[in-house]
């Protein structure tokens, strides 16, 4: 080590750190920040399923530059060798954090109460403080909407540690395909193998969330999406003002957007459709009055509401209407997909650029998350999110869904 570099902590790592590539990240920030390293001790698992540990020590030439690795290495989910409670703050207003917050990753988080005891944080989501109650021994996530004055969360960010993902086992498609998003996947492998994971994630009684848009109606998806809520692969389904409506347009009058779902062939008047089938549903009070009229026989809303499926539609600025259950305050859509959150295991993202990002903010790490886009933007920044749980499919969303529903059939 060179004299400059005089500064140095001690950092360990422990888990999964080759299979997630957080070893070799660490090291590559390290250099990055012009500092560098020595591994003092390094224990690799001889299986699959052991865990690996490694003592590393890390220098600067500057606290400052110290401190920087030090704060970027636990990011990456490293702890410090002699780590202390995590230091917290009083929340001064309502809906206003702390100067110095820590800001919470999608990644699972373990913080250091006063007395020794880790424990996990609860409600995993990213872009929230910390809130802790030492008293009780708990810690969650606490968003914005939920900060009340007095609260406690934490600043700085000694006393936590985050805990890196590990590469799926059963299912490896989870494992290659992260960010690297491309046109020229062999699209039936991956979806035959989304198939597997969703079989057993259902096996095990686990949740699987779809998020959906208009484009899911458009293409006439909708059977698809249908049929697979009636095979007990959906808990619970996110969308806006726009699916639900197509898909109510197209139960009552055979169209989406005025456009025959049959022949594919826009009808005289088709764009006041929509109008018409939102006026029909705000006349019945409900889109469930409507289902249980009997004036709707077909479609995804009917399907929910059949299966006891339950669904969340938050709304935007541009919509018309809106639907009835729409919700239009967009902290309480928030609050309402948090709650169903709790036991999501994978998340299909279908053709909705907004309600995908949203949701994406929501999730922890450890959900598999399948995005599906014509756009390859969109898919690249929703595969983005994580390490192994997300892949991402550039393809129509009818195509998509007509194959995974044969293979789960």
């Amino acid at each position: 080590m060179s004299s400059e570099n005089r500064h140095t902590a001690l950092l360990v790592l422990e888990g999964h750190i080759i299979d997630s590539l957080m070893l070799p990240s660490i090291m590559d920030m390290v250099m990055d920040e012009g500092g560098n390293f020595t591994v003092e001790e390094l224990r690799v698992g001889q299986h699959k399923t052991d865990t690996s540990f490694c003592r590393i020590q890390v220098a600067a030439s500057t606290p400052e530059r110290l401190d920087r690795i030090v704060r970027k290495a636990r990011e990456l989910g490293a702890a410090a060798a002699e780590d202390h409670p995590v230091e917290t703050a009083e929340i001064p207003a309502d809906g206003v954090y702390p100067e110095g917050f820590y800001s919470s990753s999608n990644l699972a988080t373990l913080v250091l109460l006063p007395g020794g005891k880790w424990v996990t944080v609860e409600k995993q989501e990213m872009d929230c403080a910390i809130a802790v109650d030492a008293v009780a021994g708990r810690a969650w996530c606490l968003p914005f909407s939920q900060a009340r004055r007095g609260m406690k969360v934490v600043v700085g960010h000694g006393g936590i540690r985050l805990l890196p993902l590990e590469r799926s086992r059963q299912v490896e498609i989870f494992g290659f395909m992260s960010s690297e998003v491309s046109i020229e996947k062999p699209k039936k492998l991956l979806i035959q193998q989304i198939a597997v994971e969703m079989r057993q994630i259902k096996a095990e009684k686990g949740r699987i969330l779809v998020v959906g848009g208009p484009a899911v109606i458009h293409t006439g998806s909708a059977r698809y999406l249908s049929r697979l809520i009636e095979l007990g692969y959906v808990q619970v389904l996110f969308a806006g003002n726009a699916l639900a409506t197509h898909d109510v347009e197209g139960a009552l009058l055979g169209t989406s957007l005025g456009v025959n779902l049959e022949s594919g062939l826009p009808i005289e008047s088709g764009h006041e459709h929509h109008m018409r089938a939102i006026n029909r549903v705000r006349a019945a009070g409900s889109i469930r009055a409507l289902v249980e009229s009997g004036e709707i026989t077909t479609g995804v809303m009917k399907s929910c509401i059949d299966n006891d499926i339950p669904f969340v539609l938050g709304g935007s600025v541009r919509d018309d209407g809106p639907l009835p259950e729409v919700i239009t305050d967009v902290i309480q859509a928030q609050e309402a997909m948090r709650k169903q959150i709790p036991g999501v295991r994978m998340c299909l993202m279908l053709s909705t650029m907004l309600h995908s990002i949203a949701t994406g903010n929501m999730l922890p790490a450890s959900v598999r998350t399948v995005c599906v886009d014509m756009n390859p933007a969109v898919v690249t920044k929703l595969a983005d999110r994580g390490s192994w749980q997300s892949i991402g499919l550039v393809t129509d969303v009818e195509s998509f869904l007509r194959e995974l529903v044969a293979f789960l059939e």
